[in-house]
Formats: structure tokens, sequence, C-alpha cells
């Protein structure tokens, strides 16, 4: 089978990576490549450590992974290490005497158990004395429900993960209630900020990127501005001198760094650079995620017959979560910075091949498989293409971002 997978971060209190929960699938035009969901999940999580590497999915960090009762049964997840798989029973699967022995056989073991889409009945009560932590979901789930949740189950000792939280006042809610941990796309929704708010270090960095973007770009005058931000001048030394460039002699300075990468190289680099500093004040999931889409977005130029514009789509998907990073409408940034005009267009609503490519971007990186599906069609992409793109772009970003 060819299988597709996509990873969804889970933030604790302070904002850092606790997880990654990982979404499979066998394909882009169905969700499974035979009649038995059982048969096809386990198949998936059986040979997972022989499909993609754990460690470049989700960085070191845990990874939850949907359970059916056959894997449970069938202890298959035993082939995943305990260190890091997450054991996350899904919602469906009946806790009767079977399936509570295959989950004491994995607690005893070092296993981490997670349930999923919680809603408490008293047939669950034996497998809550095995649960580490309970997923509850905000948006099947009403406010007085999370509250009583919570407050029966933390003295228990039992980690509370508020799911699909999309904005960041039903964050800063689940927090007030004592919820340790969450997930959603609550830190991609900018909460916007007036102008005399912006804080002075991201003016500068947005001055820079107007000067990279600029129509007529002065190497020596550009040189002098980057040089202005000591740190950015830090990062990008570092940067084209790591193994990322393979340059035969060391870069010593940022002029001759201008010369060697080219104007289009440039722009994408110092953007990238600026961007992951004026970040600084949000969760580092979102410079990588800014990464991602950079990254796989670029792959996609060729296949998708714009292979001459791999620069512009990298910086496409680079500037796709822009107005989060800064607090400020899209729209509003743009017109500070010059970027090609269909660019601008796509990244503020506008229909086209750039704004395709961008939305299978995202449905990627969310696993929304049907939306994957229809874009991969309409736009004539292979299955291999888009999963490759993907699995080569999460790699990528967490090697750059760890330099």
């Amino acid at each position: 089978m060819k299988h597709f997978i996509a990873r969804q971060p889970i933030f604790d209190t302070k904002g850092r990576v606790y997880a990654y929960e990982l979404l499979f699938r066998s394909g882009l035009h169905n969700y499974f490549d035979c009649d038995d969901q059982d048969h096809a999940a386990a198949s998936v999580i059986a040979n997972s450590n022989l499909l993609f590497n754990l460690d470049e999915m989700t960085g070191s960090t845990k990874a939850f992974i949907n359970c059916t009762r056959r894997v449970l049964l069938e202890d298959l997840m035993t082939t995943l290490p305990r260190q890091q798989a997450v054991v996350e029973v899904l919602e469906d699967v009946e806790p009767d005497d079977a399936l509570i022995a295959a989950c004491q056989r994995l607690k005893q073991q070092g296993y981490t158990l997670a349930l999923d889409d919680f809603v408490y009945h008293k047939n669950y009560e034996p497998l809550l004395d095995l649960t580490d932590i309970i997923k509850v979901d905000f948006l099947l789930s009403d406010l007085d429900e999370q509250k009583r949740l919570a407050q029966m189950m933390i003295p228990r000792g039992i980690k509370m993960l508020a799911e699909k939280v999309e904005t960041h006042e039903v964050y800063e809610q689940a927090k007030e209630m004592g919820y340790q941990l969450f997930q959603g796309y609550f830190f991609a929704k900018p909460v916007i900020i007036s102008r005399k708010d912006i804080p002075t270090n991201k003016i500068q960095f947005l001055r820079i990127l107007k000067d990279v973007h600029a129509q007529d770009v002065d190497f020596k005058k550009l040189a002098l501005t980057i040089q202005s931000e000591v740190s950015l001048s830090y990062k990008l030394l570092k940067l084209i001198n790591s193994a990322a460039f393979a340059l035969r002699h060391k870069v010593t300075s940022i002029l001759q760094a201008l010369s060697l990468l080219g104007l289009r190289e440039i722009r994408s680099w110092v953007s990238l650079l600026s961007i992951s500093s004026m970040a600084d004040d949000k969760p580092a999931e979102l410079v990588v995620s800014s990464l991602i889409r950079a990254r796989m977005c670029e792959q996609l130029a060729q296949p998708c017959k714009l292979g001459d514009r791999q620069a512009d789509m990298f910086l496409m998907g680079l500037f796709s979560l822009l107005d989060v990073i800064m607090s400020r409408p899209i729209d509003e940034i743009l017109k500070e910075i010059t970027v090609e005009e269909d660019i601008v267009a796509t990244l503020t609503g506008a229909e086209g091949q750039l704004q395709q490519v961008l939305s299978l971007v995202v449905a990627t990186e969310k696993g929304e498989w049907e939306q994957v599906s229809s874009l991969a069609m309409t736009l004539h992409l292979e299955e291999k293409a888009v999963s490759t793109a993907y699995m080569d772009a999460v790699k990528w970003a967490q090697d750059i971002y760890s330099l």
C-alpha cells in the first residue's frame, strides 16, 4: 500500500510542542485500500517503523497514534518505542475485559495511554485507572462538560488535553479550567493589534523584509541593513556556512554571502531568518509550520509546471503565516514589502493555481484528506509527489530550525 501521513502539534501551557498526533492514510483517493478498517489500521501501525522515521516526524517528541480495537488486542503498538508512542484509544472502542487486559499489558511495558474524544460513562472506570491523558473535543462538548471532566479527572492524576481548540480565547479558557495540553489551530489564528503596539524589533525586521524585496536592490546597502541587526547577521553567516550549502570556502561577510547566494536565494533566506526572529514571542511551531509550508510549496513548483518560480513559491508558503507572526492583517503587511503581484493576491484570498497549491499544502498539514484528494486531482499531481514533498518538507524544516 502507498501511505500518507500528516501531523498535528499538541502544545503544553507554555506553548511548547509536547507531541504530535500522526494521522495516517493509505492513499489519496480513499481512506483505506481494503474494506476492513481494523486490518488497514493495524497494517499501518505494524509497519510504521519501516515506512517513516518517528524522530523525523516528531522532532524526538512523543507521537500520538490512533488505535483501533484490533491494534490493541493484537499488541501491535509494541512495534513502536514506548518512550515515544502514545497509545490513543479511539472513542468507539468498547472497554470490555479483553481491551482492559490489552491496555494493562501496554502500561506494564511503559506506554502512555490516552483516551480520544472522551465522554464519561461508568463503564470506563477500569480503563481510567490506566489512563494518563484524556482528550476532550472542544467543538462537540459544552463549557460545563469541559469543566466537569477537568474537575473529575485532574485529581486522579490524569492530564487533560483540549482538542480542536481553534481560537486564542478558547485556549485561554481551557488553561483556566486546568487543561494542561492543547491541540488545534489556535496558534495559527492572528490576534490583531494596532500599529502603535508593534514591538520595535518586529518593525526593524519588517524594514529588512522591505529592503530585500525592493524592485532595485543595492547589495551594499542591503548588506549594511542586515548588519544593523546583529542576530540576523549571525544567523545568516551560520546558515550559509552550514552543511546545507556545502560551500568550499568559509563565508565571513554579509556582502560576500549576498553575492554568493544571488538575489532570489537571498530573498528566501533573509525572509526566513527575519520571520524566525519576529516570531520569538510566539510558539516555535509557528516558525516550523512556516518552513514546512515554504519548502513544500517550493517542492511542488516543478510538478505543477511552475519550475521557474520555485523561489516565489517558497516565499508564498513562508509568508502564509506572516499575519499571525506580526499580529497584523496580511494585506496591510504586504503593502509595506514588494512581492510578486500574484503572490500578494494568493495570500489575500484570490483564487487561482497558486491558491490551489497553498490550499493543498495547508490541507496536507491538517490531514484533511478529502480536500487533499480533490486539490491533487485539480492540479494533476501524482500521489507520490504530494507525499514526498510533505515528508521532505518536515525533515528539512526541522533541520533548518535546529540551525
